[in-house]
């Protein structure tokens, strides 16, 4: 590998705001490595909502920093540590540390996910927050409260994230109803839901118009009454009152993203209609050591390598482009993983 530079391509954020907040800077320092940590140069950096969140200021953190928090792409340089882990110079690596929109990345070898002959980088990339996050909704946010052959309502299931969650939700033996806007029913009907739910769009946003069909209507008849024992929910405002009201008895509302702006606080005697549960789950909580990280990923790339999960990497944009790939997330126009390629 060549000698890393001291300066390098960057999408840097000096302060909250709009997607014009994110600012190119082609010369921003690269970070130095501390033992135990690699450095990625990166072929892809995933964008996720979660990133518009940071850059708004809805998540806080100190300014400036280096937007993305998703990347893949080849080990540049080690440290002893990271050589001990058993990381080498020019193995093709995907993570999760904040700031991957950027030509490299320190990354501690612990964050690295090892990605086989036969996956591609772009498809790699799409591991460490989406799918890792698909992956711990459907198999542990809900806590045991759904059962195989049960009930289980996903919202936006045209995009992103929740791709992943229906089809791993079906691979674990639940009963799936999805919601989709009519622009992406396409992709929705590939992803095996026993039920879809098809929606009007709403122009220029993220999520669907989710008054254009009686939800609850809907999921109560197709359920004979009974609701959905979990719904995974990372539309936020606009669902937080059809999702409660879907749930069956003792069921569980995993409220994951905030798609069309934050849950608002509501009485815990809200729930109290069919006894219900509610989470506010995080990724970080669910992969809380190097075991926990790597038998998801193993999973989610036997998946992959068995063709049982099928990504859908939708659009790329260069570095150059960031206000353009946030733009693009963010009016709802992406059909699954959007990624910049550094």
């Amino acid at each position: 590998m060549s000698a890393i530079p001291n300066t390098m391509k960057a999408v840097v954020v000096h302060e909250p705001g709009a997607s014009d907040a994110l600012i190119v800077e082609e010369k921003w320092p690269t970070p130095k490595l501390q033992d135990g940590q690699v450095m990625v140069k990166n072929e892809y950096a995933g964008i996720n909502f979660i990133d518009t969140y940071h850059r708004k200021g809805l998540y806080p953190r100190d300014f400036p920093f280096v937007g993305g928090q998703e990347g893949g792409g080849v080990v540049a340089e080690t440290t002893p540590k990271a050589e001990a882990d058993g990381v080498k110079v020019g193995d093709r690596v995907a993570y999760s540390v904040f700031g991957s929109y950027a030509e490299y990345t320190a990354v501690p070898s612990g964050k690295l996910l090892p990605v086989p002959e036969g996956v591609g980088l772009d498809v790699a990339t799409c591991l460490p927050v989406q799918s890792l996050t698909a992956h711990y909704l459907v198999t542990d946010a809900h806590a045991g409260l759904i059962k195989e052959g049960e009930w289980m309502l996903i919202h936006g299931v045209g995009g992103g994230t929740c791709q992943w969650a229906a089809t791993m939700a079906k691979l674990r033996g639940y009963k799936v109803i999805g919601t989709c806007s009519k622009g992406k029913a396409d992709v929705a009907e590939t992803l095996g839901c026993d039920e879809l739910i098809v929606l009007d769009e709403v122009e220029g946003k993220s999520f669907e118009d989710y008054e254009s069909v009686d939800i609850v209507a809907k999921v109560m008849e197709i359920t004979g009454g009974v609701g959905c024992k979990a719904v995974i929910d990372g539309i936020g405002l606009s669902t937080v009152d059809i999702s409660i009201d879907s749930l069956a008895r003792r069921g569980i509302f995993v409220s994951f993203g905030n798609a069309s702006g934050a849950v608002p606080a509501f009485p815990v005697l809200r729930l109290i209609g069919k006894s219900g549960f509610v989470t506010r789950p995080k990724l970080l909580d669910y992969t809380v050591d190097r075991a926990e990280l790597v038998s998801r990923a193993d999973e989610i790339m036997g998946w992959l390598k068995e063709g049982k999960l099928n990504v859908q990497v939708d659009k790329e944009f260069g570095l150059d482009q960031a206000s353009d790939g946030h733009d693009y997330l963010e009016a709802g126009k992406s059909k699954g993983k959007v990624l910049y390629k550094c």
